[in-house]
């Protein structure tokens, strides 16, 4: 099992940037593949990127491609999202997600385990 906890979230500006967080406990963090999804207000969770075991392979949303990147430091229990040129329609509760099935870094929700209690990003006009 592991427990996720983000950071890092905040108040920006459009075309700002912000770094998100995930601390994972547990000494099988480099087990798990991880995600980072995010959900605006009356909307559904959506997918936002993922990475491998290894930090060898990603998958982005298309919303994210070209603007965030996804990454992780299993020698400190890590994962990271770098999010440039934010936009407003980026504001939304970010979550760091789980999941014990090692092929997958995909982006149906349901398949991670394992997921934080999110951090708020705002993202003003």
């Amino acid at each position: 099992q592991v427990q996720l906890g983000e950071s890092g979230g905040d108040l920006v500006q459009a075309g700002g940037s912000l770094r998100l967080s995930c601390a994972a406990s547990g000494r099988t963090f480099s087990t798990y593949n991880m995600a980072w999804f995010r959900q605006a207000p009356g909307k559904e969770r959506e997918f936002v990127a993922a990475i491998s075991r290894s930090g060898g392979s990603t998958n982005y949303a298309d919303s994210a491609k070209g603007r965030f990147t996804i990454s992780r430091d299993n020698a400190k229990n890590g994962v990271h999202l770098q999010m440039n040129s934010l936009k407003p329609e980026d504001t939304a509760v970010y979550y760091c997600a789980a999941t014990r099935n090692t092929y997958y870094i995909g982006s149906s929700a349901d398949l991670y385990d394992y997921w934080g209690q999110g951090t708020q990003v705002t993202v003003s006009s």
